[in-house]
């Protein structure tokens, strides 16, 4: 089988290895599509080396199908369309005992802790394997993880109809948060410097300025009689970013904190005192979120052909990872489907 492999920072190699057949609980699913996150950016540039470790396979954006069944694995048959919820939790620690799994304080999460998606035959506990629609397209299909970040973050900030939204950072999961934010039915802005974004968002339907050229808290507060908005999500992981996202809410304005930010920032914490602010982190999702996930993609809500920029072979992995950090695309995906041949 092939597999993408990290060799260290900027240097992903290709290898053959030998596939292995699933253990008991297990399945192993071909892969068809792998995307690129910003997490595998992080690793791409050496970021994460102290979790990540020589010759690791990286990767956790996937769609497949199943390829065989291990031994007590019900439930599951060749040939099925399926995509992987990459979060393996301990289930013994604080957060697991309160119903928070998601966040466990001893997560593997697979693609960084363990083997991960980059790789044509990949063995997976039944557990983390949700089924797909048998009619949605497996490109399409590899856009569920990220989607489900969106759905969980518009969950965290409690987005309904008529809600005034500002997302702060136009990549794929804010162009995604937007779009998840506005099938609610709330009124969505969205913040991006970079021309390529703006209009690839506009193209989706999705109002987006240049905070260099327009005053964002201005045109928010003209639209809302002076109020400001009733949920910011900080998308962009700069300082700038979270100065526009605090400076735009109302009264009893929520932030959502959905970039990972490599420092601690300044906040105006008397503008938390003075109008009642509420700050809510957002990170990974639950698995009812990878449910409502795969029913927009395959209804259609996500525009997924338009999100896709760029769909490479599995030789292609390095210029992958250096277009989607040079700009100018969304997602790209890496096609597995003929890795073997």
């Amino acid at each position: 089988m092939r597999t993408v492999v990290y060799r260290g920072a900027r240097h992903l190699g290709i290898e053959d290895r030998d596939p292995e057949p699933p253990g008991r609980g297990q399945v192993r699913i071909a892969v068809a599509y792998t995307g690129i996150c910003g997490t595998d950016l992080h690793i791409y540039h050496g970021d994460m080396d102290a979790r990540v470790g020589a010759s690791a396979i990286i990767g956790h954006e996937m769609s497949g199908r199943i390829a065989a069944v291990g031994a007590e694995t019900t439930g599951w048959s060749v040939g099925q369309a399926v995509t992987v919820m990459p979060t393996r939790s301990c289930g013994e620690c604080a957060a697991c005992r309160r119903g928070n799994s998601h966040i466990c304080h001893a997560m593997d999460f697979l693609g960084i802790d363990s083997p991960g998606a980059m790789q044509s035959s990949w063995n997976v506990p039944a557990d983390l394997v949700l089924p797909l629609p048998q009619e949605l397209p497996l490109d399409h299909a590899a856009l569920v993880e990220p989607v489900a970040v969106a759905v969980h973050d518009v969950r965290r900030g409690n987005v309904t109809a008529d809600d005034q939204v500002v997302v702060v950072g136009g990549g794929p999961v804010g162009v995604l948060i937007a779009t998840v934010a506005k099938g609610c039915g709330a009124r969505v802005l969205l913040v991006e410097p970079d021309p390529f974004r703006r209009a690839a968002a506009g193209g989706m339907g999705i109002e987006a300025v240049d905070p260099g050229t327009t005053d964002v808290v201005a045109l928010v507060n003209d639209r809302t009689d002076g109020a400001g908005a009733d949920i910011a999500f900080e998308v962009s992981g700069s300082a700038s970013g979270v100065a526009t996202a605090v400076d735009v809410l109302t009264t009893r304005g929520r932030l959502v904190m959905v970039a990972i930010h490599p420092r601690p920032r300044e906040v105006n914490l008397h503008r938390f005192f003075w109008r009642e602010l509420e700050l809510f982190g957002a990170r990974l999702y639950q698995r009812a979120d990878m449910a409502e996930a795969i029913r927009l993609v395959a209804s259609g809500a996500i525009p997924a052909e338009r999100l896709i920029s760029r769909v490479e072979p599995v030789e292609a992995v390095n210029a992958a990872f250096t277009a989607l950090e040079g700009g100018g695309v969304l997602k790209v995906l890496l096609d597995w489907r003929e890795a073997d041949r």
